[in-house]
């Protein structure tokens, strides 16, 4: 089977499963995109995990979705499969003139430049900051913001910038919490030292821009290896008959570290 025959029996199935099934004749765009949030991360999450296998099943229930959601534009006459292909297409080669006119860019870091410059000059684009999703995470959010500030030069010259504002920003949230106090649990923050939390994530976030490390990828890492650690010495604990939640902080940091060097 061939990658034209592919892709147009997926595209007779969708439009099968449209006509047939109780559950996909009831929805929406606005139904459907929860979903299709949900495949995007499933997505990212095989290829962090490097499983080529749960990575190729992914991308098909992404790929689903992408055809599911072109239908719902044909029923209301709005395009279609078709008219997202080549309109994708046509998106692509004129954001790329580097490589299909007169252009040059040397290297990926003017591309990302001139790919925001081409949607001033050609899609009438207008402000710093526009059309960037109030649905992104928040980490991604940021990152996306602070690029488009990049592209008009607000941007620190190298790494060290964004790095001695991190230790400035936790200096003015330890001082935030010395003034406010910890607040008992399940209560409003103080707003002073919400401030300055948001404050040191966004220059967290800018760091790891620099640095080239996706922060929303770098943190569900960190949360993996966490949650991965604490079964570990939990299950160390269990082995030894010990009940690992029944310990104080630092009987359950000494299995913890244990844990660590098994599973680093």
């Amino acid at each position: 089977m061939g990658l034209a025959e592919a892709l147009l029996d997926l595209q007779e199935l969708t439009r099968h499963l449209r006509r047939e099934c109780p559950w996909d004749r009831e929805q929406t765009a606005r139904t459907i995109v929860p979903h299709t949030v949900e495949e995007a991360y499933e997505v990212a999450d095989a290829v962090m995990s490097g499983d080529v296998d749960e990575l190729r099943g992914e991308l098909g229930d992404l790929l689903f979705q992408v055809y599911f959601l072109a239908l719902l534009l044909e029923e209301k006459g709005q395009g279609g499969l078709e008219q997202v292909a080549r309109d994708v297409h046509e998106k692509l080669v004129r954001r790329h003139p580097h490589v299909f006119g007169a252009g040059e860019a040397s290297s990926a870091g003017a591309v990302r430049l001139r790919w925001e410059e081409l949607k001033t000059e050609q899609e009438g684009r207008e402000g710093v900051f526009h059309d960037v999703p109030d649905v992104l995470p928040a980490l991604l959010q940021a990152r996306k913001v602070q690029r488009r500030a990049a592209t008009v030069g607000f941007d620190w010259p190298d790494a060290a910038g964004p790095l001695a504002k991190v230790r400035e920003e936790i200096d003015e949230l330890v001082a935030a919490v010395a003034r406010a106090g910890e607040p008992p649990p399940e209560t409003e923050a103080d707003p002073e030292t919400f401030h300055e939390v948001g404050d040191l994530l966004f220059t967290v976030v800018n760091l790891a821009r620099r640095l080239n490390v996706d922060p929303e990828l770098a943190l569900r890492a960190t949360t993996h290896r966490f949650t991965d650690r604490v079964e570990l010495a939990a299950e160390l604990a269990a082995r030894e008959g010990v009940d690992w939640r029944a310990l104080g902080l630092e009987a359950q940091d000494e299995y913890y570290e244990r844990a660590k060097e098994r599973a680093p």
